[in-house]
């Protein structure tokens, strides 16, 4: 069983810089493929970034591309995303999960979201 609890949401101009953390428990942690998935009011859940296990591999969404960075601390069991040039369409509650593989990412282990909000 793996735990997730995000931290770093908050309300940012546009422009700005926003540093979201997803510390997970278990001794497992460095075996799982990681994402970040947001969902807006009235809007489908958006897979935003995925890195592989051993960090090897990172895919993001054309939407964030050049903008975000996602990453891992194996050490700390921690997984980042780091967004730039932030955009009022970047509003939303982002979720950090965990899985065996980036396509059983949904599938997986979910925290319970932080919202990032973006003023113009």
């Amino acid at each position: 069983q793996v735990q997730l609890v995000e931290s770093g949401g908050g309300l940012v101009q546009a422009g700005g810089s926003l540093r979201l953390s997803c510390a997970a428990s278990g001794p497992t942690f460095p075996s799982y493929a990681v994402g970040w998935f947001r969902q807006a009011p009235g809007k489908e859940r958006e897979l935003v970034a995925t890195m592989t296990w051993g960090g090897g591999r990172t895919n993001y969404a054309d939407s964030v591309k050049g903008r975000f960075t996602i990453s891992r601390d194996n050490a700390k069991n921690t997984v980042y995303l780091q967004m730039n040039s932030l955009k009022p369409e970047d509003t939303a509650v982002y979720y950090c999960a965990v899985g065996g593989s980036i396509t059983t990412l949904a599938r997986g282990y979910w925290g319970q979201g932080t919202q990032v909000t973006v003023s113009s």
